[in-house]
Protein backbone atom coordinates (compact mmCIF):
# COMPACT_ATOMS: atom_id res chain seq x y z
CA UNK A 1 0.00 0.00 0.00
CA UNK A 2 1.25 3.51 -0.77
CA UNK A 3 2.77 5.15 2.32
CA UNK A 4 1.02 8.50 1.96
CA UNK A 5 -2.43 6.91 1.50
CA UNK A 6 -2.01 5.03 4.79
CA UNK A 7 -0.77 8.19 6.53
CA UNK A 8 -3.71 10.29 5.31
CA UNK A 9 -6.22 7.63 6.32
CA UNK A 10 -4.61 7.17 9.74
CA UNK A 11 -4.67 10.97 10.24
CA UNK A 12 -8.43 11.02 9.56
CA UNK A 13 -8.88 8.21 12.07
CA UNK A 14 -6.90 10.14 14.70
CA UNK A 15 -9.09 13.22 14.16
CA UNK A 16 -12.29 11.17 14.25
CA UNK A 17 -11.35 9.46 17.52
CA UNK A 18 -12.47 10.68 20.94
CA UNK A 19 -9.04 12.04 21.98
CA UNK A 20 -8.26 8.95 24.10
CA UNK A 21 -5.77 6.21 23.27
CA UNK A 22 -8.50 3.54 23.22
CA UNK A 23 -10.79 5.71 21.09
CA UNK A 24 -8.08 6.45 18.53
CA UNK A 25 -6.98 2.81 18.37
CA UNK A 26 -10.58 1.67 17.87
CA UNK A 27 -11.14 4.21 15.10
CA UNK A 28 -7.88 3.31 13.37
CA UNK A 29 -8.76 -0.37 13.56
CA UNK A 30 -11.98 0.36 11.65
CA UNK A 31 -10.16 2.00 8.76
CA UNK A 32 -6.86 0.11 8.47
CA UNK A 33 -6.03 -3.59 8.26
CA UNK A 34 -3.34 -3.52 10.96
CA UNK A 35 -2.04 -7.05 10.64
CA UNK A 36 -1.24 -9.38 13.50
CA UNK A 37 1.04 -7.04 15.42
CA UNK A 38 -0.30 -3.58 16.16
CA UNK A 39 1.47 -2.94 19.46
CA UNK A 40 3.02 0.17 17.88
CA UNK A 41 -0.39 1.90 17.57
CA UNK A 42 -1.29 2.67 21.26
CA UNK A 43 2.09 4.34 21.95
CA UNK A 44 1.70 6.33 18.71
CA UNK A 45 -1.78 7.45 19.81
CA UNK A 46 -0.39 8.45 23.23
CA UNK A 47 2.37 10.52 21.60
CA UNK A 48 -0.21 12.24 19.41
CA UNK A 49 -2.39 13.11 22.41
CA UNK A 50 0.62 14.52 24.30
CA UNK A 51 1.65 16.59 21.28
CA UNK A 52 -1.83 18.10 20.99
CA UNK A 53 -2.49 18.55 24.71
CA UNK A 54 -3.88 21.99 25.61
CA UNK A 55 -3.82 23.04 21.97
CA UNK A 56 -6.39 23.76 19.31
CA UNK A 57 -7.81 20.68 17.64
CA UNK A 58 -5.31 20.25 14.77
CA UNK A 59 -5.97 20.32 11.06
CA UNK A 60 -5.75 17.15 8.99
CA UNK A 61 -2.52 18.36 7.39
CA UNK A 62 -0.97 18.91 10.83
CA UNK A 63 -1.73 15.32 11.87
CA UNK A 64 -0.25 14.09 8.59
CA UNK A 65 2.95 16.02 9.33
CA UNK A 66 3.04 14.59 12.87
CA UNK A 67 2.83 11.05 11.51
CA UNK A 68 5.46 11.68 8.86
CA UNK A 69 7.88 13.02 11.49
CA UNK A 70 7.19 10.35 14.13
CA UNK A 71 10.12 7.91 14.34
CA UNK A 72 8.03 5.18 15.98
CA UNK A 73 5.58 5.19 13.08
CA UNK A 74 8.47 5.18 10.60
CA UNK A 75 9.88 2.04 12.27
CA UNK A 76 6.43 0.39 12.29
CA UNK A 77 5.96 1.19 8.59
CA UNK A 78 9.35 -0.25 7.71
CA UNK A 79 8.59 -3.45 9.64
CA UNK A 80 4.89 -4.00 8.90
CA UNK A 81 4.28 -2.18 5.61
CA UNK A 82 3.10 -5.34 3.88
CA UNK A 83 0.40 -5.82 6.51
CA UNK A 84 -0.91 -2.23 6.53
CA UNK A 85 -3.70 -1.55 4.04
CA UNK A 86 -6.67 0.77 3.92
CA UNK A 87 -9.70 -1.34 4.75
CA UNK A 88 -12.36 1.37 4.74
CA UNK A 89 -12.11 4.98 3.64
CA UNK A 90 -13.60 7.52 6.02
CA UNK A 91 -16.23 9.22 3.91
CA UNK A 92 -18.85 10.14 6.50
CA UNK A 93 -18.80 13.73 7.85
CA UNK A 94 -16.83 14.38 11.02
CA UNK A 95 -18.78 14.84 14.23
CA UNK A 96 -18.61 17.79 16.60
CA UNK A 97 -15.48 17.33 18.73
CA UNK A 98 -15.08 20.24 21.14
CA UNK A 99 -12.13 20.45 23.49
CA UNK A 100 -12.97 19.59 27.11
CA UNK A 101 -13.55 23.23 28.14
CA UNK A 102 -15.96 23.76 25.23
CA UNK A 103 -18.16 20.72 25.84
CA UNK A 104 -20.74 22.64 27.99
CA UNK A 105 -21.15 25.43 25.40
CA UNK A 106 -24.77 25.36 24.09
CA UNK A 107 -23.85 26.00 20.47
CA UNK A 108 -25.56 24.45 17.42
CA UNK A 109 -24.05 21.25 16.04
CA UNK A 110 -23.07 21.76 12.38
CA UNK A 111 -21.09 18.83 11.05
CA UNK A 112 -20.89 19.30 7.29
CA UNK A 113 -20.68 22.00 4.64
CA UNK A 114 -24.19 21.12 3.48
CA UNK A 115 -25.54 21.51 7.02
CA UNK A 116 -23.80 24.89 7.34
CA UNK A 117 -25.31 26.10 4.06
CA UNK A 118 -28.74 24.98 5.25
CA UNK A 119 -28.22 26.72 8.62
CA UNK A 120 -27.54 29.98 6.76
CA UNK A 121 -30.33 29.33 4.20
CA UNK A 122 -27.74 29.52 1.42
CA UNK A 123 -26.68 27.27 -1.42
CA UNK A 124 -23.16 25.76 -1.12
CA UNK A 125 -22.05 28.08 -3.92
CA UNK A 126 -23.31 31.15 -2.07
CA UNK A 127 -21.61 29.92 1.10
CA UNK A 128 -18.28 29.65 -0.74
CA UNK A 129 -18.73 33.14 -2.17
CA UNK A 130 -19.40 34.80 1.19
CA UNK A 131 -16.58 32.91 2.96
CA UNK A 132 -14.20 33.76 0.08
CA UNK A 133 -11.50 31.31 1.16
CA UNK A 134 -9.83 31.75 -2.23
CA UNK A 135 -9.40 35.49 -1.58
CA UNK A 136 -11.24 36.53 -4.75
CA UNK A 137 -12.74 39.68 -3.21
CA UNK A 138 -9.36 41.23 -2.46
CA UNK A 139 -8.25 40.68 -6.04
CA UNK A 140 -11.41 42.04 -7.67
CA UNK A 141 -9.81 45.44 -8.23
CA UNK A 142 -11.90 46.32 -11.29
CA UNK A 143 -15.16 45.01 -9.79
CA UNK A 144 -15.68 46.67 -6.38
CA UNK A 145 -19.35 45.66 -6.42
CA UNK A 146 -18.20 42.06 -5.99
CA UNK A 147 -16.55 42.93 -2.69
CA UNK A 148 -18.33 42.20 0.58
CA UNK A 149 -17.14 45.29 2.51
CA UNK A 150 -17.30 49.07 2.41
CA UNK A 151 -14.04 50.76 3.47
CA UNK A 152 -13.28 54.00 5.29
CA UNK A 153 -9.74 55.08 6.22
CA UNK A 154 -9.48 57.26 9.33
CA UNK A 155 -6.33 59.12 10.36
CA UNK A 156 -5.77 59.48 14.10
CA UNK A 157 -4.32 62.57 15.74
CA UNK A 158 -1.11 60.61 16.35
CA UNK A 159 -0.70 60.05 12.60
CA UNK A 160 -1.65 56.36 12.78
CA UNK A 161 -4.32 54.91 10.52
CA UNK A 162 -7.53 53.10 11.44
CA UNK A 163 -9.48 51.23 8.79
CA UNK A 164 -13.22 50.72 9.21
CA UNK A 165 -14.37 47.65 7.28
CA UNK A 166 -18.17 47.58 7.24
CA UNK A 167 -19.76 44.43 5.78
CA UNK A 168 -22.51 44.79 3.22
CA UNK A 169 -26.04 43.80 4.19
CA UNK A 170 -26.08 40.10 3.25
CA UNK A 171 -22.72 39.33 4.85
CA UNK A 172 -23.70 41.43 7.87
CA UNK A 173 -26.78 39.23 8.36
CA UNK A 174 -24.63 36.07 8.32
CA UNK A 175 -22.19 37.54 10.85
CA UNK A 176 -25.06 38.56 13.13
CA UNK A 177 -26.40 35.01 12.98
CA UNK A 178 -22.99 33.65 14.03
CA UNK A 179 -22.87 36.24 16.82
CA UNK A 180 -26.33 35.57 18.24
CA UNK A 181 -26.46 31.79 17.86
CA UNK A 182 -22.83 30.79 18.49
CA UNK A 183 -20.60 33.49 19.96
CA UNK A 184 -23.09 34.90 22.47
CA UNK A 185 -23.50 31.38 23.91
CA UNK A 186 -19.82 31.14 24.88
CA UNK A 187 -18.64 32.53 28.26
CA UNK A 188 -16.20 35.45 28.34
CA UNK A 189 -13.30 35.84 30.77
CA UNK A 190 -14.46 37.75 33.89
CA UNK A 191 -11.70 40.35 33.47
CA UNK A 192 -13.15 41.50 30.12
CA UNK A 193 -15.54 44.48 30.09
CA UNK A 194 -15.63 45.60 26.45
CA UNK A 195 -18.53 44.52 24.22
CA UNK A 196 -19.99 42.29 26.95
CA UNK A 197 -23.65 42.52 27.96
CA UNK A 198 -24.00 44.00 31.44
CA UNK A 199 -20.46 45.43 31.45
CA UNK A 200 -19.17 48.79 30.27
CA UNK A 201 -16.43 51.39 30.57
CA UNK A 202 -17.80 52.11 34.04
CA UNK A 203 -17.36 48.51 35.23
CA UNK A 204 -13.92 48.46 33.60
CA UNK A 205 -12.68 51.51 35.53
CA UNK A 206 -14.63 51.14 38.81
CA UNK A 207 -12.33 48.49 40.39
CA UNK A 208 -9.34 50.84 39.96
CA UNK A 209 -10.83 53.77 41.91
CA UNK A 210 -8.72 54.91 44.87
CA UNK A 211 -5.84 52.51 44.22
CA UNK A 212 -2.20 53.18 45.11
CA UNK A 213 -0.98 52.70 41.53
CA UNK A 214 -2.62 51.98 38.17
CA UNK A 215 -0.75 50.59 35.17
CA UNK A 216 -2.39 51.23 31.81
CA UNK A 217 -1.24 49.50 28.62
CA UNK A 218 -2.60 49.56 25.09
CA UNK A 219 -2.59 46.92 22.35
CA UNK A 220 -1.56 48.06 18.90
CA UNK A 221 -3.76 47.07 15.92
CA UNK A 222 -5.90 44.84 18.13
CA UNK A 223 -8.45 43.64 15.55
CA UNK A 224 -6.23 43.20 12.47
CA UNK A 225 -3.57 41.43 14.55
CA UNK A 226 -6.04 38.53 15.03
CA UNK A 227 -5.55 36.46 11.89
CA UNK A 228 -8.06 34.43 9.93
CA UNK A 229 -6.15 31.25 10.84
CA UNK A 230 -6.64 32.08 14.52
CA UNK A 231 -10.39 32.50 14.02
CA UNK A 232 -10.65 29.18 12.18
CA UNK A 233 -8.68 27.54 15.00
CA UNK A 234 -11.17 28.95 17.51
CA UNK A 235 -14.11 27.36 15.67
CA UNK A 236 -12.24 24.02 15.59
CA UNK A 237 -11.71 24.37 19.35
CA UNK A 238 -15.47 24.84 19.71
CA UNK A 239 -15.85 21.46 18.02
CA UNK A 240 -16.69 22.24 14.41
CA UNK A 241 -15.12 19.96 11.78
CA UNK A 242 -12.30 21.53 9.81
CA UNK A 243 -14.28 22.37 6.60
CA UNK A 244 -17.08 23.96 8.65
CA UNK A 245 -14.64 25.89 10.86
CA UNK A 246 -12.81 27.22 7.80
CA UNK A 247 -16.04 28.56 6.27
CA UNK A 248 -17.22 30.12 9.55
CA UNK A 249 -13.83 31.78 9.88
CA UNK A 250 -13.97 33.01 6.29
CA UNK A 251 -17.35 34.66 6.84
CA UNK A 252 -16.05 36.48 9.95
CA UNK A 253 -12.72 37.68 8.47
CA UNK A 254 -11.55 39.83 5.57
CA UNK A 255 -8.45 40.51 3.49
CA UNK A 256 -8.33 44.19 2.53
CA UNK A 257 -7.67 45.04 -1.15
CA UNK A 258 -4.40 46.92 -1.57
CA UNK A 259 -6.00 49.66 -3.69
CA UNK A 260 -7.88 50.84 -0.58
CA UNK A 261 -4.64 52.31 0.77
CA UNK A 262 -3.23 55.60 -0.42
CA UNK A 263 0.24 56.36 0.87
CA UNK A 264 0.10 53.80 3.70
CA UNK A 265 3.42 52.15 4.58
CA UNK A 266 4.24 48.55 3.75
CA UNK A 267 3.69 47.25 7.30
CA UNK A 268 0.12 48.52 7.38
CA UNK A 269 -0.68 47.11 3.93
CA UNK A 270 0.79 43.73 4.85
CA UNK A 271 -1.14 43.57 8.13
CA UNK A 272 -4.49 44.18 6.47
CA UNK A 273 -3.77 42.19 3.29
CA UNK A 274 -3.94 38.87 5.15
CA UNK A 275 -7.30 37.56 6.43
CA UNK A 276 -8.00 39.28 9.75
CA UNK A 277 -10.82 40.42 12.04
CA UNK A 278 -12.39 43.51 10.42
CA UNK A 279 -13.05 46.47 12.66
CA UNK A 280 -16.62 47.39 11.83
CA UNK A 281 -18.15 43.90 11.68
CA UNK A 282 -20.68 42.91 14.35
CA UNK A 283 -19.02 39.58 15.21
CA UNK A 284 -15.49 40.97 15.51
CA UNK A 285 -15.60 42.26 19.12
CA UNK A 286 -16.93 38.95 20.47
CA UNK A 287 -14.40 36.94 18.47
CA UNK A 288 -11.57 39.22 19.62
CA UNK A 289 -12.57 38.63 23.25
CA UNK A 290 -12.80 34.87 22.75
CA UNK A 291 -9.46 34.67 20.93
CA UNK A 292 -7.85 36.68 23.73
CA UNK A 293 -9.16 34.30 26.42
CA UNK A 294 -5.79 32.62 26.88
CA UNK A 295 -3.92 35.92 27.24
CA UNK A 296 -6.58 37.14 29.71
CA UNK A 297 -5.99 33.99 31.78
CA UNK A 298 -2.22 34.48 31.72
CA UNK A 299 -2.39 38.17 32.62
CA UNK A 300 -4.90 37.55 35.42
CA UNK A 301 -2.58 34.92 36.85
CA UNK A 302 0.45 37.18 36.53
CA UNK A 303 -1.41 40.04 38.22
CA UNK A 304 -2.54 37.79 41.07
CA UNK A 305 1.04 36.62 41.68
CA UNK A 306 2.12 40.26 41.92
CA UNK A 307 -0.69 41.30 44.26
CA UNK A 308 -2.53 43.19 41.52
CA UNK A 309 -5.87 42.97 39.68
CA UNK A 310 -6.38 42.97 35.91
CA UNK A 311 -9.22 44.24 33.70
CA UNK A 312 -9.46 44.73 29.93
CA UNK A 313 -11.71 46.84 27.71
CA UNK A 314 -11.03 45.88 24.06
CA UNK A 315 -7.41 46.96 23.51
CA UNK A 316 -7.07 48.83 26.84
CA UNK A 317 -5.41 46.85 29.64
CA UNK A 318 -5.36 48.01 33.26
CA UNK A 319 -3.68 46.69 36.42
CA UNK A 320 -3.93 48.10 39.91
CA UNK A 321 -2.49 47.24 43.28
CA UNK A 322 -1.14 48.38 46.63
CA UNK A 323 2.27 49.56 47.78
CA UNK A 324 3.99 46.22 47.11
CA UNK A 325 2.74 46.26 43.51
CA UNK A 326 3.86 49.89 43.17
CA UNK A 327 7.45 48.89 43.97
CA UNK A 328 7.58 46.29 41.18
CA UNK A 329 5.28 47.87 38.60
CA UNK A 330 8.03 48.75 36.06
CA UNK A 331 9.36 45.19 35.95
CA UNK A 332 5.79 43.88 35.95
CA UNK A 333 4.98 45.84 32.78
CA UNK A 334 7.91 44.16 31.04
CA UNK A 335 6.51 40.73 31.89
CA UNK A 336 3.10 41.78 30.56
CA UNK A 337 4.64 42.89 27.26
CA UNK A 338 6.49 39.57 26.96
CA UNK A 339 3.28 37.56 27.47
CA UNK A 340 1.43 39.68 24.93
CA UNK A 341 4.22 39.16 22.41
CA UNK A 342 4.11 35.39 22.95
CA UNK A 343 0.35 35.46 22.32
CA UNK A 344 0.67 37.37 19.05
CA UNK A 345 -0.18 40.89 20.27
CA UNK A 346 1.93 44.06 20.27
CA UNK A 347 2.07 46.69 23.01
CA UNK A 348 1.75 50.34 22.02
CA UNK A 349 4.60 51.39 24.32
CA UNK A 350 4.08 55.13 23.89
CA UNK A 351 0.66 54.75 25.50
CA UNK A 352 1.90 52.81 28.54
CA UNK A 353 1.28 54.82 31.72
CA UNK A 354 2.18 54.19 35.35
CA UNK A 355 -0.17 56.42 37.35
CA UNK A 356 0.39 56.84 41.08
CA UNK A 357 -1.90 58.64 43.49
CA UNK A 358 -0.12 61.96 43.02
CA UNK A 359 -1.20 62.26 39.36
CA UNK A 360 -4.51 61.96 37.56
CA UNK A 361 -5.30 58.28 37.12
CA UNK A 362 -7.39 58.05 33.96
CA UNK A 363 -8.66 55.05 32.02
CA UNK A 364 -10.88 54.98 28.92
CA UNK A 365 -11.69 58.68 29.34
CA UNK A 366 -12.61 58.43 33.04
CA UNK A 367 -10.79 59.57 36.18
CA UNK A 368 -10.25 56.95 38.90
CA UNK A 369 -8.33 58.72 41.71
CA UNK A 370 -10.77 59.08 44.60
CA UNK A 371 -14.08 58.48 42.84
CA UNK A 372 -15.24 57.65 39.35
CA UNK A 373 -15.58 60.83 37.33
CA UNK A 374 -15.42 62.24 33.82
CA UNK A 375 -12.37 64.18 32.68
CA UNK A 376 -12.93 67.89 33.26
CA UNK A 377 -11.85 68.87 29.74
CA UNK A 378 -14.41 66.49 28.20
CA UNK A 379 -17.16 67.98 30.38
CA UNK A 380 -16.15 71.53 29.42
CA UNK A 381 -16.08 70.70 25.69
CA UNK A 382 -19.56 69.17 25.79
CA UNK A 383 -20.87 72.12 27.79
CA UNK A 384 -19.43 74.53 25.21
CA UNK A 385 -20.97 72.51 22.36
CA UNK A 386 -24.42 72.61 23.98
CA UNK A 387 -24.09 76.35 24.63
CA UNK A 388 -23.20 76.99 20.97
CA UNK A 389 -26.20 74.92 19.90
CA UNK A 390 -28.43 77.17 22.01
CA UNK A 391 -26.91 80.37 20.62
CA UNK A 392 -26.40 79.46 16.96
CA UNK A 393 -28.58 76.41 16.43
CA UNK A 394 -27.60 72.73 16.31
CA UNK A 395 -26.79 72.99 12.58
CA UNK A 396 -23.77 75.15 13.48
CA UNK A 397 -22.21 72.21 15.35
CA UNK A 398 -23.14 69.59 12.74
CA UNK A 399 -24.39 67.23 15.45
CA UNK A 400 -27.65 65.33 15.69
CA UNK A 401 -30.03 65.34 18.63
CA UNK A 402 -29.49 61.62 19.28
CA UNK A 403 -25.71 62.12 19.35
CA UNK A 404 -25.91 64.87 21.97
CA UNK A 405 -28.48 62.97 24.03
CA UNK A 406 -26.17 59.96 23.99
CA UNK A 407 -23.21 61.98 25.24
CA UNK A 408 -25.27 63.59 28.00
CA UNK A 409 -26.67 60.17 28.92
CA UNK A 410 -23.14 58.80 29.26
CA UNK A 411 -22.21 61.71 31.55
CA UNK A 412 -25.32 60.95 33.60
CA UNK A 413 -24.21 57.33 34.12
CA UNK A 414 -20.88 58.53 35.53
CA UNK A 415 -21.69 61.79 37.36
CA UNK A 416 -25.42 62.56 37.65
CA UNK A 417 -24.79 65.92 39.37
CA UNK A 418 -22.72 67.30 36.49
CA UNK A 419 -25.00 65.71 33.92
CA UNK A 420 -27.99 67.54 35.39
CA UNK A 421 -26.45 70.86 34.30
CA UNK A 422 -25.79 69.50 30.82
CA UNK A 423 -29.35 68.16 30.58
CA UNK A 424 -30.69 71.63 31.36
CA UNK A 425 -28.67 73.06 28.46
CA UNK A 426 -29.76 70.25 26.13
CA UNK A 427 -33.44 71.00 26.85
CA UNK A 428 -32.94 74.64 25.80
CA UNK A 429 -31.83 73.76 22.23
CA UNK A 430 -34.36 74.59 19.51
CA UNK A 431 -34.45 71.62 17.12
Amino acid sequence: MEHFAVVRTLARAFLAGDATVDGIVARASQTLALGKNARWLPPLAARYIRACANQTRPRHRDVVQFLLRDRGFARAWAKYRDELTVERWLTEPQQMQPVAAAEPWPIPAIESIGALAEWFHLTPGELDWFADLKDLGRRAKDHPRLRHYHYRVLKKASGAIRLIEAPKERLKALQRQILSQILDKIPIHPAVHGFVKGRSIKTFVAPHVGQRVVLRMDLQDFFPSISGARIQAFFRTAGYPEPVADLLGGICTNATPRDIWDGADWDVRSLYARPHLPQGASASPALANLCAYRVDCRLSGLAKSAGATYTRYADDLAFFGDASFERRVERFSTHVAAILHEEGFTVHHRKTRIMRQGVRQHLAGLVANQKLNVIRADFDRLKATLTNCIRHGPVSQNLSRSHLEGRVGFMDSINPTKAKRLRALLNQIQW
